[in-house]
């Protein structure tokens, strides 16, 4: 995110609903980049795609940019005014014209998202660690459920996070933030084939791969450990 593009309805919507609004600024474009380099990769085979956390649509744009023919694209997005201006985008963009019915945007937290359906890529724009622990590991559990056996779910993290808030945090915040890096960790030891450092982004993110188990797990927390591929 570039300061002279700041977008100042995410600060105002961070401020008013945290819930809905955990990150302070929308993807910059080498962030949405590397998020959605699974869908760049996977082309030009028809891909079923789902987006978690859309907020302005700073990535529903690349992700629109990077749909091969054939392919749909699920938008979930909780907060109700990002929601429309979503809607909107859908409704307006050039490469939609005629097929609008290829991008979908849902009211919803991706927990409660209806239907069975599953993806070959789920891009997570959510800044997880925002979260209480068990809502990370609720958010997670339901991603690798909607991924296809296989399927690719790429998210990022704000890098020096956990420093800055054991330095200026209360000593409760900073058992909740490291308990939540000690679930992500976790899901990262399990299934983890990458990670990359993006620091033309404000804040700089890291942005990690985790590739769902080849055979159709009932509940993924309850996966055995496995070795996974060297990230960087």
């Amino acid at each position: 995110m570039d300061l002279r593009t700041m977008d100042w309805t995410f600060l105002t919507e961070a401020a008013r609903d945290p819930r809905t609004t955990g990150a302070v600024a929308p993807s910059g474009r080498a962030l949405a980049r590397a998020l959605t380099e699974p869908v760049r990769t996977l082309a030009p085979r028809p891909l079923t795609v789902l987006e978690v956390g859309a907020g302005t649509g700073a990535v529903t744009r690349a992700l629109i940019h990077r749909l091969s023919p054939g392919s749909r694209l699920d938008v979930v997005e909780a907060n109700p005014r990002f929601a429309d201006r979503l809607r909107r985008l859908v409704d307006t963009h050039p490469r939609l014209a005629g097929e609008p019915e290829r991008v979908r945007v849902h009211r919803s937290y991706v927990e409660d998202l209806p239907g069975a359906g599953r993806y070959d890529v789920i891009v997570a724009g959510l800044p997880l660690t925002n979260f209480t622990p068990d809502r990370t590991d609720a958010i997670m559990a339901r991603c690798l459920e909607l991924l296809h056996p296989g399927g690719t779910l790429t998210y990022f993290a704000y890098l020096g996070t956990g420093q800055a808030r054991t330095l200026l945090s209360s000593r409760a915040e900073a058992r909740r933030h490291h308990a939540v890096q000690e679930v992500m960790a976790g899901y990262q030891h399990r299934y983890a084939t990458g990670r990359w450092s993006v620091w033309a982004n404000l804040p700089p993110a890291r942005v990690w791969q985790l590739r769902s188990p080849l055979r159709d797990a009932q509940d993924v927390r309850d996966e055995p450990y496995a070795v996974t591929g060297a990230g960087r």
